[in-house]
Protein backbone atom coordinates (compact mmCIF):
# COMPACT_ATOMS: atom_id res chain seq x y z
CA UNK A 1 0.00 0.00 0.00
CA UNK A 2 1.30 3.33 -0.63
CA UNK A 3 1.91 5.59 1.79
CA UNK A 4 0.01 9.39 2.05
CA UNK A 5 2.39 11.83 3.82
CA UNK A 6 2.13 15.59 3.91
CA UNK A 7 5.06 17.57 2.94
CA UNK A 8 6.33 19.31 6.07
CA UNK A 9 7.61 21.95 4.28
CA UNK A 10 4.55 24.69 3.93
CA UNK A 11 6.44 26.67 1.78
CA UNK A 12 10.00 28.07 0.53
CA UNK A 13 11.83 31.51 0.55
CA UNK A 14 14.41 30.90 -1.51
CA UNK A 15 17.00 28.53 0.57
CA UNK A 16 14.50 29.40 3.44
CA UNK A 17 12.49 26.34 3.61
CA UNK A 18 9.06 27.14 6.33
CA UNK A 19 8.15 24.15 8.25
CA UNK A 20 3.84 23.25 8.56
CA UNK A 21 5.46 22.04 12.24
CA UNK A 22 6.42 25.52 13.07
CA UNK A 23 3.72 27.49 12.07
CA UNK A 24 1.46 24.87 13.61
CA UNK A 25 3.55 25.57 16.94
CA UNK A 26 3.19 29.75 16.26
CA UNK A 27 -0.69 29.27 15.27
CA UNK A 28 -1.02 27.77 18.78
CA UNK A 29 0.90 30.06 20.82
CA UNK A 30 -1.18 33.13 19.17
CA UNK A 31 -4.21 31.34 20.01
CA UNK A 32 -3.13 31.07 23.61
CA UNK A 33 -1.92 34.80 23.48
CA UNK A 34 -5.23 36.15 22.62
CA UNK A 35 -7.34 33.78 25.23
CA UNK A 36 -5.30 34.99 27.72
CA UNK A 37 -5.36 39.07 26.94
CA UNK A 38 -9.08 38.64 26.35
CA UNK A 39 -9.38 37.17 30.18
CA UNK A 40 -6.65 39.80 31.11
CA UNK A 41 -9.05 42.70 29.84
CA UNK A 42 -11.61 41.63 32.72
CA UNK A 43 -8.72 42.65 35.54
CA UNK A 44 -7.76 45.68 34.09
CA UNK A 45 -4.11 43.69 32.86
CA UNK A 46 -2.64 45.19 29.49
CA UNK A 47 -2.20 43.38 26.36
CA UNK A 48 1.51 44.04 26.39
CA UNK A 49 2.16 42.65 29.43
CA UNK A 50 1.04 38.85 27.45
CA UNK A 51 2.81 39.90 24.85
CA UNK A 52 6.04 40.08 26.87
CA UNK A 53 5.31 36.87 28.85
CA UNK A 54 5.27 35.20 25.33
CA UNK A 55 8.25 36.65 23.95
CA UNK A 56 9.90 35.44 27.15
CA UNK A 57 8.31 32.33 27.88
CA UNK A 58 8.43 30.58 24.39
CA UNK A 59 12.57 30.33 23.71
CA UNK A 60 12.71 29.75 27.81
CA UNK A 61 10.24 26.52 26.73
CA UNK A 62 12.18 25.61 23.93
CA UNK A 63 15.36 26.02 26.18
CA UNK A 64 13.66 23.48 28.76
CA UNK A 65 12.50 21.16 26.72
CA UNK A 66 15.58 20.41 25.17
CA UNK A 67 17.36 20.14 27.91
CA UNK A 68 15.13 17.90 29.72
CA UNK A 69 15.02 15.10 26.48
CA UNK A 70 18.92 15.57 26.36
CA UNK A 71 19.22 14.86 30.01
CA UNK A 72 17.37 11.48 29.48
CA UNK A 73 18.82 10.45 26.81
CA UNK A 74 22.38 11.54 27.27
CA UNK A 75 24.02 8.68 26.34
CA UNK A 76 23.62 9.57 22.69
CA UNK A 77 25.16 13.28 23.11
CA UNK A 78 27.99 12.84 26.06
CA UNK A 79 29.78 11.80 22.97
CA UNK A 80 28.55 14.55 20.19
CA UNK A 81 27.98 17.65 22.33
CA UNK A 82 27.51 19.64 19.71
CA UNK A 83 24.98 17.72 18.45
CA UNK A 84 22.62 19.32 22.00
CA UNK A 85 22.32 22.45 19.99
CA UNK A 86 20.76 20.93 16.90
CA UNK A 87 17.42 21.60 17.98
CA UNK A 88 16.38 20.89 14.47
CA UNK A 89 17.12 17.03 14.28
CA UNK A 90 14.54 16.60 16.81
CA UNK A 91 14.16 15.92 20.27
CA UNK A 92 12.45 18.15 22.90
CA UNK A 93 9.88 17.36 25.83
CA UNK A 94 6.59 18.61 26.71
CA UNK A 95 7.33 18.90 30.18
CA UNK A 96 10.70 19.93 29.75
CA UNK A 97 8.83 22.96 27.72
CA UNK A 98 6.30 23.23 30.65
CA UNK A 99 9.03 23.54 33.43
CA UNK A 100 11.09 26.06 31.04
CA UNK A 101 8.25 28.45 30.79
CA UNK A 102 6.44 28.38 34.09
CA UNK A 103 10.82 29.44 35.79
CA UNK A 104 10.51 32.36 33.28
CA UNK A 105 6.95 33.47 33.81
CA UNK A 106 7.81 33.00 38.08
CA UNK A 107 10.85 35.56 37.48
CA UNK A 108 8.75 38.05 34.92
CA UNK A 109 5.77 38.39 37.12
CA UNK A 110 7.25 38.57 40.45
CA UNK A 111 9.30 41.63 38.35
CA UNK A 112 6.04 42.88 37.63
CA UNK A 113 4.52 42.39 41.03
CA UNK A 114 2.26 40.57 40.73
CA UNK A 115 0.96 37.04 42.16
CA UNK A 116 2.01 34.01 40.21
CA UNK A 117 -0.73 32.53 40.65
CA UNK A 118 -3.26 35.11 39.69
CA UNK A 119 -1.12 35.22 36.29
CA UNK A 120 -1.34 31.58 36.28
CA UNK A 121 -5.01 30.91 36.12
CA UNK A 122 -5.24 33.48 33.27
CA UNK A 123 -3.07 31.35 31.32
CA UNK A 124 -4.14 28.10 32.48
CA UNK A 125 -6.21 27.74 29.09
CA UNK A 126 -3.87 29.32 26.94
CA UNK A 127 -1.67 26.54 27.79
CA UNK A 128 -4.32 23.70 26.45
CA UNK A 129 -5.06 25.67 23.47
CA UNK A 130 -1.50 25.76 22.35
CA UNK A 131 -1.42 22.26 23.29
CA UNK A 132 -4.16 21.62 21.28
CA UNK A 133 -3.01 22.98 17.91
CA UNK A 134 0.36 22.19 18.61
CA UNK A 135 -0.11 18.57 18.93
CA UNK A 136 -1.22 18.54 14.61
CA UNK A 137 2.41 19.43 14.39
CA UNK A 138 3.52 15.99 15.07
CA UNK A 139 0.67 14.52 12.67
CA UNK A 140 2.00 16.44 9.95
CA UNK A 141 6.00 15.31 10.82
CA UNK A 142 4.65 11.69 11.05
CA UNK A 143 5.82 11.33 14.84
CA UNK A 144 5.04 11.06 18.39
CA UNK A 145 2.21 8.10 17.05
CA UNK A 146 1.67 5.20 18.95
CA UNK A 147 1.48 1.92 18.71
CA UNK A 148 0.35 -0.43 15.25
CA UNK A 149 -3.04 -0.66 14.21
CA UNK A 150 -5.25 -2.22 11.77
CA UNK A 151 -6.65 -0.07 9.35
CA UNK A 152 -10.25 -0.77 9.98
CA UNK A 153 -9.79 0.04 14.01
CA UNK A 154 -9.35 3.80 12.33
CA UNK A 155 -11.65 3.43 10.00
CA UNK A 156 -14.46 1.62 11.52
CA UNK A 157 -14.48 2.21 15.22
CA UNK A 158 -12.93 5.43 15.27
CA UNK A 159 -14.42 6.58 12.15
CA UNK A 160 -11.70 8.73 11.40
CA UNK A 161 -11.63 10.68 7.81
CA UNK A 162 -8.67 9.85 5.13
CA UNK A 163 -6.30 12.67 5.92
CA UNK A 164 -5.76 11.44 9.36
CA UNK A 165 -5.86 7.52 7.91
CA UNK A 166 -3.25 7.57 5.60
CA UNK A 167 -1.15 9.80 7.44
CA UNK A 168 -0.85 6.84 10.45
CA UNK A 169 -0.07 4.69 7.52
CA UNK A 170 3.94 4.82 8.15
CA UNK A 171 5.98 2.63 5.84
CA UNK A 172 2.51 0.43 5.30
CA UNK A 173 2.08 -0.07 9.04
CA UNK A 174 -1.30 2.26 10.65
CA UNK A 175 -0.41 3.20 14.02
CA UNK A 176 -2.15 5.13 16.99
CA UNK A 177 -3.19 8.76 16.22
CA UNK A 178 -1.66 9.50 19.89
CA UNK A 179 -1.48 13.02 18.76
CA UNK A 180 -5.49 13.04 18.29
CA UNK A 181 -6.04 11.61 21.82
CA UNK A 182 -4.02 14.09 23.59
CA UNK A 183 -5.50 17.28 21.21
CA UNK A 184 -9.28 15.68 21.93
CA UNK A 185 -8.60 15.75 25.87
CA UNK A 186 -7.39 19.14 25.90
CA UNK A 187 -9.83 20.46 23.94
CA UNK A 188 -12.28 18.84 26.90
CA UNK A 189 -10.12 20.33 29.82
CA UNK A 190 -10.19 23.71 28.05
CA UNK A 191 -14.44 23.91 27.95
CA UNK A 192 -14.12 22.56 31.48
CA UNK A 193 -11.33 25.63 32.84
CA UNK A 194 -13.71 28.07 30.94
CA UNK A 195 -16.55 27.31 32.64
CA UNK A 196 -14.78 26.44 36.41
CA UNK A 197 -12.79 30.36 36.20
CA UNK A 198 -16.44 31.62 36.42
CA UNK A 199 -17.33 29.97 39.20
CA UNK A 200 -17.39 31.94 42.52
CA UNK A 201 -16.00 28.99 44.53
CA UNK A 202 -12.40 28.75 42.24
CA UNK A 203 -9.82 30.37 44.49
CA UNK A 204 -5.92 31.41 42.93
CA UNK A 205 -4.28 28.97 41.83
CA UNK A 206 -6.56 26.54 41.23
CA UNK A 207 -7.54 26.60 37.94
CA UNK A 208 -3.74 26.23 37.03
CA UNK A 209 -3.51 23.61 39.24
CA UNK A 210 -6.42 21.94 37.78
CA UNK A 211 -4.72 22.20 34.51
CA UNK A 212 -1.79 20.39 35.36
CA UNK A 213 -4.18 17.69 37.35
CA UNK A 214 -6.18 17.41 34.25
CA UNK A 215 -3.37 17.53 31.49
CA UNK A 216 -1.30 14.64 33.05
CA UNK A 217 -4.35 12.11 33.64
CA UNK A 218 -4.52 12.50 29.96
CA UNK A 219 -1.05 12.21 29.41
CA UNK A 220 -0.65 9.25 32.00
CA UNK A 221 -3.02 6.73 29.83
CA UNK A 222 -2.16 8.49 26.00
CA UNK A 223 1.88 8.30 26.95
CA UNK A 224 1.99 4.52 27.51
CA UNK A 225 0.11 3.69 23.81
CA UNK A 226 3.28 5.66 22.35
CA UNK A 227 6.64 4.02 20.94
CA UNK A 228 8.94 6.83 21.43
CA UNK A 229 8.85 7.27 25.02
CA UNK A 230 11.53 8.47 27.10
CA UNK A 231 12.05 6.07 29.78
CA UNK A 232 14.22 4.44 32.61
CA UNK A 233 15.09 1.25 34.37
CA UNK A 234 12.97 1.39 37.45
CA UNK A 235 11.99 -1.06 40.57
CA UNK A 236 10.12 -4.14 38.81
CA UNK A 237 6.93 -3.47 41.04
CA UNK A 238 6.77 0.15 40.10
CA UNK A 239 6.65 -0.69 37.03
CA UNK A 240 4.17 -3.29 37.48
CA UNK A 241 2.07 -0.95 38.98
CA UNK A 242 2.17 1.55 36.55
CA UNK A 243 2.13 -0.25 33.60
CA UNK A 244 -0.53 -3.16 34.72
CA UNK A 245 -3.00 -1.43 37.73
CA UNK A 246 -3.20 2.28 36.64
CA UNK A 247 -3.25 1.66 33.19
CA UNK A 248 -6.35 -1.14 33.42
CA UNK A 249 -8.73 1.02 32.18
CA UNK A 250 -7.06 1.26 28.75
CA UNK A 251 -6.87 -2.42 28.53
CA UNK A 252 -10.19 -2.83 29.12
CA UNK A 253 -11.25 -0.38 26.27
CA UNK A 254 -9.18 -2.72 23.92
CA UNK A 255 -6.05 -0.55 23.97
CA UNK A 256 -2.20 -2.45 24.26
CA UNK A 257 0.64 -1.35 25.63
CA UNK A 258 2.86 0.39 23.83
CA UNK A 259 6.36 -1.25 22.44
CA UNK A 260 9.34 0.00 24.66
CA UNK A 261 12.51 -2.02 24.63
CA UNK A 262 13.12 -3.84 27.96
CA UNK A 263 17.45 -2.63 27.68
CA UNK A 264 16.31 0.68 27.50
CA UNK A 265 13.70 0.97 30.42
CA UNK A 266 10.56 -0.03 31.92
CA UNK A 267 9.32 3.13 33.19
CA UNK A 268 8.14 5.76 30.69
CA UNK A 269 9.29 9.08 32.52
CA UNK A 270 5.89 11.26 31.72
CA UNK A 271 3.85 8.30 33.16
CA UNK A 272 5.55 8.60 36.50
CA UNK A 273 5.26 12.52 36.10
CA UNK A 274 1.93 12.40 35.53
CA UNK A 275 1.48 10.30 38.46
CA UNK A 276 3.49 12.81 40.39
CA UNK A 277 0.97 15.84 39.61
CA UNK A 278 -1.68 14.70 39.71
CA UNK A 279 -1.15 13.57 43.59
CA UNK A 280 0.82 16.75 44.25
CA UNK A 281 -2.16 18.69 42.54
CA UNK A 282 -4.24 17.26 44.73
CA UNK A 283 -2.29 17.71 47.71
CA UNK A 284 -1.46 21.30 47.35
CA UNK A 285 -5.25 22.25 46.83
CA UNK A 286 -6.35 20.88 49.62
CA UNK A 287 -3.40 22.25 51.50
CA UNK A 288 -3.79 25.92 50.65
CA UNK A 289 -7.66 25.21 51.53
CA UNK A 290 -6.40 24.09 54.98
CA UNK A 291 -3.65 26.45 56.07
CA UNK A 292 -5.33 29.50 54.73
CA UNK A 293 -3.52 30.44 52.00
CA UNK A 294 -5.90 30.58 49.56
CA UNK A 295 -8.44 33.58 50.31
CA UNK A 296 -8.43 34.98 47.72
CA UNK A 297 -11.12 34.05 44.62
CA UNK A 298 -10.18 33.65 41.06
CA UNK A 299 -13.09 36.68 40.64
CA UNK A 300 -10.97 38.76 43.04
CA UNK A 301 -8.90 42.15 41.48
CA UNK A 302 -5.49 41.67 40.65
CA UNK A 303 -3.59 44.32 42.37
CA UNK A 304 0.33 44.72 41.76
CA UNK A 305 2.35 45.14 44.77
CA UNK A 306 5.14 46.07 43.40
CA UNK A 307 6.53 48.98 45.52
CA UNK A 308 7.08 52.44 43.44
CA UNK A 309 5.49 51.24 40.32
CA UNK A 310 3.13 53.73 38.94
CA UNK A 311 -0.59 53.38 38.89
CA UNK A 312 -1.52 49.85 38.06
CA UNK A 313 -3.77 49.03 35.19
CA UNK A 314 -6.43 48.20 38.20
CA UNK A 315 -6.07 51.34 39.81
CA UNK A 316 -6.83 52.93 36.07
CA UNK A 317 -10.16 50.91 35.86
CA UNK A 318 -11.54 51.86 39.02
CA UNK A 319 -10.55 55.34 38.44
CA UNK A 320 -12.66 55.09 35.04
CA UNK A 321 -15.22 53.35 36.56
CA UNK A 322 -15.10 56.45 39.75
CA UNK A 323 -15.20 59.05 36.11
CA UNK A 324 -17.92 57.22 35.00
CA UNK A 325 -20.20 57.16 37.50
CA UNK A 326 -19.99 60.69 38.76
CA UNK A 327 -20.92 61.42 35.35
CA UNK A 328 -24.18 60.39 36.00
CA UNK A 329 -24.67 61.59 39.69
CA UNK A 330 -25.23 65.67 38.78
CA UNK A 331 -28.27 64.62 37.15
CA UNK A 332 -29.38 63.79 40.78
CA UNK A 333 -27.96 66.18 42.77
CA UNK A 334 -28.43 69.57 40.76
CA UNK A 335 -31.51 70.35 42.54
CA UNK A 336 -29.93 69.56 46.21
CA UNK A 337 -26.88 71.44 44.97
CA UNK A 338 -28.63 74.53 44.10
CA UNK A 339 -30.62 74.79 47.42
CA UNK A 340 -27.07 75.66 49.38
CA UNK A 341 -26.62 78.14 46.83
CA UNK A 342 -30.07 80.05 47.41
CA UNK A 343 -29.44 79.67 51.48
CA UNK A 344 -26.07 81.07 50.60
CA UNK A 345 -27.29 84.16 48.70
CA UNK A 346 -30.58 84.58 51.23
CA UNK A 347 -27.92 84.60 54.51
CA UNK A 348 -25.89 87.34 52.01
CA UNK A 349 -28.70 89.60 51.33
CA UNK A 350 -29.67 89.45 55.51
CA UNK A 351 -26.36 90.11 56.11
CA UNK A 352 -26.31 93.10 53.87
CA UNK A 353 -29.74 94.68 55.48
CA UNK A 354 -28.34 93.89 58.71
CA UNK A 355 -25.25 96.35 57.53
CA UNK A 356 -27.69 98.73 56.04
CA UNK A 357 -29.53 98.65 59.48
CA UNK A 358 -26.34 98.99 61.13
CA UNK A 359 -25.35 102.56 60.02
CA UNK A 360 -28.75 104.27 60.91
CA UNK A 361 -28.09 103.17 64.73
CA UNK A 362 -24.91 104.62 64.26
CA UNK A 363 -25.80 107.75 63.17
CA UNK A 364 -28.39 107.85 66.47
CA UNK A 365 -25.87 107.79 68.81
CA UNK A 366 -24.24 111.04 67.96
CA UNK A 367 -27.61 112.69 69.88
CA UNK A 368 -25.95 111.53 73.29
CA UNK A 369 -22.35 112.56 72.62
CA UNK A 370 -22.76 116.57 73.57
CA UNK A 371 -24.05 114.97 76.91
CA UNK A 372 -21.28 112.93 77.45
CA UNK A 373 -19.08 115.42 76.50
CA UNK A 374 -20.71 118.08 78.79
CA UNK A 375 -19.88 115.69 81.42
CA UNK A 376 -16.36 115.38 80.51
CA UNK A 377 -15.94 119.48 80.46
Amino acid sequence: MQTLLIDPVAFSIGSLRVHWYGLILGLGALAGLLLAIREGKRFGLPQEFFMDLLLLGVPSAIIGARIYYVAFKWEDYKDNFLDVFKIWNGGIAIFGALIGAIICALIFVRRKGYSFWRIADICAPSLLAGQIIGRWGNFVNQEAYGGPVSESFLRGQLHLPDFIVNQMNVQGVFHHPTFLYESLWNLVGIVILLILRRQKFLRAGELFIGYFIWYSIGRFFIEAVRTDSLAFQGATGLADFINNTLWAPMTWMGFELGHLDPAYGNIRISQLLSVFFVIAGIVLIVVRRVTGRANVRYLDPIVSTKTGAGPTPEADLQTDKAVKSSAQAPVKQEKPAADPVEKDDTSSLTQAQETEVKPSRVEDTPAIKPDTEDKKE
